[in-house]
């Protein structure tokens, strides 16, 4: 099998169904998995950071929250490079180096697990790091974008996104299950036992924390051998590929960039104590000027790409993504902590001894918020992206002004048990209305942008939407800190109805600018 193909043309019918459906599909198909041990990798933070909070980690809950937000942060920044990767390194050459890539943060967080005094700032490090597998999501969309005609890509990257977005769900499901016993036996180390009774665990239960790590390790190989031995690099993706050795490099040297930005931020917000509104546009802003000064070919290239930048809809629809995408990751990674201080912590400070384990339920929402990312794409192939983006936007409001009322009312009793069911009941419609507008966002796209620009728009809004995994936790931990985590949802709704009334002026009124 060829690993560079120079003729493609999937919007010839004769071609797709003849040639181009079966190498399509085959490069879907091992993409897939690439991606959601992506997510996997990003978000096993929010399974982390309770398992730490529970054995007795000497951080307190806002920073625990941290760690959740600099993971977020970086995967964001991580975005910004990959958005560009495809065009400059070929799709087989990006998805597989930046697949094996993520071995590091998995054996580093596996090994600084094993002790309860290893430093906070080495956690901060490793979650600067597992942000490579948030990052790859921009350069696996932006990829499967070329190998799908524009009728079907709705529900290609649906497909895509949605599954890959499982990882989350597959993650929350699987680490509090090897966290159980030895997995690795020796080689893994010792687990370490509660301090307390907690989440239907006896005091002195051995947990091996670390597997939270480790055991994505070999998962990760195989998966990086499928990917460089099964997938393409296609022509119309990056037309001007040279060596396979010149693509790795400038693959790496991209994402050093990314890794640039990244330090600098955590060091602005844990090192200077920035606020995080300052220290966003500042990491966004360094990222893309770095970008700009790589002097010769790739400069070249990236400056074609960039004509994004002078297209307004390109920061419509970026701000519109954010709300989709931005929402589900970060929900996503504050979930079962929100739901571990929520309804684990009576208004006095001790534990609820009726709390609801945050494990049994947290994969639960990123899983419905994925699963309903390819029917998003799916409606939207058949109603009109903007159409179903103005009706899920509108369910979004009010799913989080229900959350919002039930949180505040757990908060201030004695039994917050009480209003577990429907908090969680509207924060899975909540998930839902994430996925269907992921959707249908990326739906629209396609058909607002030219072929040549709506694969760096795809990588472009991603990478912007995903800094919703660092402003998310972020909120809450201030918000929980303060007393009043429901004014954070309420902050979201407000959001929310901006875009909406966007998302309506826009797209989907009758007189729209561009119906999509």
């Amino acid at each position: 099998m060829k690993a560079f193909i120079e003729r493609w043309n999937v919007e010839d019918e004769q071609f797709w169904s003849t040639v181009g459906k079966k190498i399509a599909n085959r490069n879907l198909w091992i993409s897939i998995p690439c991606l959601l041990c992506g997510f996997a990798v990003w978000l096993y933070w929010s399974i982390i950071t309770v398992q730490m909070k529970n054995l007795g980690f000497p951080f307190d809950t806002s920073q625990l929250f941290t760690l959740a937000a600099i993971a977020g942060l970086s995967g964001a920044t991580m975005r910004i490079p990959n958005a560009f990767l495809i065009a400059i390194a070929g799709g087989r050459n990006v998805i597989a180096l930046t697949t094996a890539l993520l071995i590091l943060p998995a054996l580093g967080v596996g090994i600084a697990l094993k002790d309860i005094n290893t430093p906070y700032i080495v956690f901060a490090i490793m979650a600067a790091l597992s942000g490579l597998g948030g990052g790859n999501f921009a350069s696996s969309m932006s990829n499967i974008s070329f190998f799908f005609p524009k009728k079907m890509q709705g529900m290609a990257l649906g497909l895509n996104a949605g599954l890959g977005n499982i990882g989350v769900s597959v993650m929350q499901v699987l680490l509090p299950l090897v966290m159980t016993f030895g997995l690795f036996g020796v080689l893994g180390g010792d687990g370490q036992p509660l301090p307390t009774d907690v989440g239907g665990h006896t005091a002195g239960t051995l947990v091996y924390i670390q597997n939270s790590g480790l055991v994505w390790v070999p998962i990760l190989l195989v998966l990086m051998l499928a990917a460089w031995f099964g997938m393409n690099n296609l022509s119309t993706a990056t037309p001007h590929l040279k060596s396979t050795s010149s693509a790795l490099l400038k693959t790496l040297g991209l994402l050093s960039i990314g890794f640039i930005g990244t330090a600098v931020s955590v060091y602005l917000l844990l090192g200077l104590n920035l606020s995080m509104w300052i220290v966003l546009p500042i990491t966004i802003v360094l990222t893309v000027l770095l970008m700009k000064a790589i002097p010769g070919e790739i400069k070249q290239n990236l400056n074609t790409q960039f004509a994004i930048f002078k297209n307004k809809h390109n920061w419509i629809m970026t701000y519109l993504y954010v709300m989709t995408f931005g929402s589900f990751i970060g929900y996503s990674a504050a979930f079962p902590l929100l739901i571990r201080v929520v309804f684990g912590e009576l208004p006095d400070g001790t534990p609820n001894p009726n709390a609801p384990d945050p494990f049994a339920y947290a994969w639960l929402g990123p899983l419905v918020g994925s699963l309903a990312r390819p029917l998003g794409g799916w409606i939207s192939d058949k109603l009109g992206g903007a159409r179903v983006t103005q009706w899920d936007t509108a369910i979004m409001i009010l799913a989080t002004l229900g959350v919002a009322f039930f949180v505040g009312q757990a908060s201030g009793t004695a039994q917050p048990e009480q209003f577990f069911v429907p908090f969680l009941l509207l924060f899975l419609l909540l998930f839902i209305t994430t996925g269907v507008g992921n959707g249908s966002t990326f739906r629209m796209i396609p058909i607002i942008f030219k072929s040549s620009e709506a694969g760096p728009v795809l990588g472009w809004t991603s990478a912007v939407a995903a800094y919703g995994a660092f402003i998310i936790p972020r909120v809450f931990g201030q918000q929980v800190n303060a007393g009043t985590p429901e004014l954070a949802l309420y902050g979201f709704a407000a959001y929310y109805f901006t875009c909406l009334l966007l998302n309506w002026y826009y797209y989907a009124r009758k007189n729209a600018e561009i119906k999509c």
